[in-house]
């Protein structure tokens, strides 16, 4: 099968010269380029550098793009065929390209090769580097003709305009939910292949997303590196630091359409919306009681076990239920309000409410 060598012809300054012609030529597939051939004749060449000749050989008889190398024409020709060749031994997951590959082996490794140079900061793709690199820069040349929020790059732009319109292209072949975002559809397909390939070294337990596992090995580590700034206390996820936090704001974000009752957790507000219906979906496997809630099983399950996990400081006595154990100790030991505020003079019975309170000076 013959193959198309192209020439592209560049001036002095490095631009294209619109004004020269690409020659093209055919060439029998017995006879490959080599280091022979000479760029063809271009009128006024001699004006021109051999260094401003850009060769590319291999031309797709599909598409028309071209490439310098053979094996660039192959990778390249995958695209057309849908042929993935090299797949992950962990997961499955296939690609056209070794390299493609490669990269994503460190998902799995946890590898990050590509460190930046301002903060540290390490990544397991080159591309993802340099994405990182604008947050340095604070560059945002990319605004949304909409509501004017700018972006850093344009695909995040381009993502963020599917916001305006609702439109979710990306649609789940299985269950036909919809997504704004490829990524996020992704990510929801591993429900339904119930695919789990990260996996935790300390314990068995497995997880789909390898930001997961993350989380999740703090919990063996103790590393807590999220740190209220008001009252100290720390957290594994920055998502709880948030949640915290509003204890100390007062903001309530989530609203129940039925009563107008607001909360500070979306979770709390899902749990509250069951008492408007008669849905309790969280059932007893010991006695067959059923809940509007996890958290009311949970503490249900104990009439069971019968663990006891809130001990009284001051007489050791233990409670299945915090509010149990509160109220032992206003009831038992002198009013139970032996926390007292420095600055006030406010009397507290749990140790925990009074740092609260005093966060209320910071």
């Amino acid at each position: 099968m013959p193959f198309v060598m192209a020439v592209t012809v560049k001036d002095e300054h490095g631009n294209i010269d619109l004004g020269a012609i690409t020659e093209r030529a055919q060439l029998e597939a017995s006879q490959p380029p080599t280091s022979d051939l000479q760029p063809p004749k271009v009128s006024g060449s001699s004006d021109f550098l051999l260094q401003n000749v850009t060769w590319k050989y291999f031309v797709c008889n599909t598409c028309g793009k071209s490439f310098t190398t053979q094996s660039n024409l192959k990778s390249h020709h995958r695209i057309h065929t849908g042929e993935k060749p090299f797949a992950c031994t962990v997961c499955g997951h296939a690609f056209r390209q070794r390299q493609s590959l490669q990269s994503h082996m460190r998902t799995h490794t946890g590898e990050r090769p590509f460190e930046c140079p301002q903060c540290g900061k390490r990544f397991s793709k080159q591309a993802q580097l340099k994405t990182h690199a604008v947050v340095h820069t604070g560059e945002k040349p990319y605004g949304c003709d909409v509501c004017g929020r700018r972006f850093n790059l344009l695909q995040n732009l381009h993502r963020h305009a599917h916001t305006h319109t609702g439109k979710k292209i990306y649609v789940c072949s299985v269950c036909g939910k919809g997504f704004t975002r490829a990524v996020t559809l992704k990510t929801h397909q591993l429900i339904h292949t119930g695919q789990k390939p990260f996996k935790c070294e300390q314990c068995p337990k497995t997880f789909r997303h390898a930001v997961n596992l993350k989380n999740h090995q703090r919990i063996h580590s103790g590393l807590r590196p999220f740190s209220c700034d008001l009252c100290g206390k720390s957290f594994r996820q920055a998502v709880n630091l948030k949640i915290h936090r509003r204890i100390h704001t007062g903001e309530r974000p989530f609203s129940c359409q039925e009563c107008g009752k607001t909360f500070s957790q979306q979770s709390s507000l899902i749990s509250h919306g069951r008492t408007h219906s008669t849905e309790k979906p969280f059932e007893c496997s010991s006695c067959d009681k059923k809940f509007n809630n996890a958290n009311s099983l949970k503490l249900h399950l104990r009439v069971h076990t019968g663990e006891k996990p809130y001990g009284c400081d001051i007489c050791g006595k233990s409670f299945s239920q915090g509010s149990h154990l509160r109220t032992h100790k206003r009831h038992v030991h002198a009013g139970g309000k032996q926390f007292i505020c420095d600055k006030c003079g406010k009397r507290y019975s749990d140790q925990r409410n009074l740092k609260l309170h005093k966060c209320s000076y910071a």
